[in-house]
């Protein structure tokens, strides 16, 4: 679990694939306290969580499974290319931003980028299955980065960037285009799945209805 607070901008050291086709990412993170980093232990890197399985005094290797490459962009890193880095949270750590999982739900598209006073503001573009997860004012993850919801499109949203997380992350390097990873708010997924068994259970406990056969598509009301 994370905080969405990105402590340090890292760099891709090596990209290797395996005889399987799966990665080993190797990355340079001279900013992150790895320490008490141990094999096994888990790090963020654009938002995504992975397994440390091999620790230096400044940098770390991590396996990419085909799940993790089929739901992110990290099979398109380089040698030298920035990446957010984030160390696990512990229970005596600081909540700054909002739980993050580390489970990337998608990719989204920098849409447009426009200057708004000393801050600047992305619209990004979501996948369709995502947009219901996204609300005004809400809280979403962007490449790691614990981020508020400040508008609304019908398939966009826009983020206020105030100068100091432009400087501490890798959204500097953002331009319209870009493609970035996506997590939504645990409180949104959980909520949908606590509300399904519910709903399930009424429609069971009433039986067979003109509304329940409508909607599984047995009428076609005109």
């Amino acid at each position: 679990m994370f905080t969405g607070i990105i402590e340090t901008v890292g760099q891709v050291a090596k990209v290797l694939k395996s005889p399987a086709g799966d990665l080993k990412l190797t990355v340079n993170a001279k900013g992150l306290d790895l320490a008490n980093t141990r094999l096994g232990d888990s790090i963020a890197v654009n938002g995504v969580c992975l397994t440390a399985v091999d620790i230096g005094s400044d940098w770390f290797t991590a396996d990419v499974s085909f799940e993790t490459l089929e739901h992110t962009r990290l099979e398109q890193l380089r040698a030298g290319e920035s990446v957010n880095l984030e160390l696990a949270l512990t229970l005596a750590s600081r909540l700054g931003g909002h739980l993050v999982s580390g489970h990337v739900d998608g990719v989204g598209r920098v849409e447009r980028i426009e200057p708004s006073g000393r801050s600047t503001r992305y619209w990004i573009q979501a996948p369709e299955a995502l947009q219901k997860y996204i609300a005004h004012k809400g809280s979403i993850t962007v490449d790691g980065v614990s981020l508020t919801v400040n508008a609304l499109e019908a398939q966009s949203f826009c983020l206020n960037i105030v100068p100091h997380t432009i400087q501490q992350t890798i959204i500097s390097s953002y331009r319209v285009g870009s493609m970035v990873h996506l997590e939504v708010d645990l409180i949104a997924r959980y909520l949908e799945r606590l509300l399904m068994p519910a709903e399930s259970k009424q429609q069971a406990q009433a039986g067979l209805t003109l509304e329940s056969l409508a909607r599984a598509g047995f009428l076609h009301r005109t």
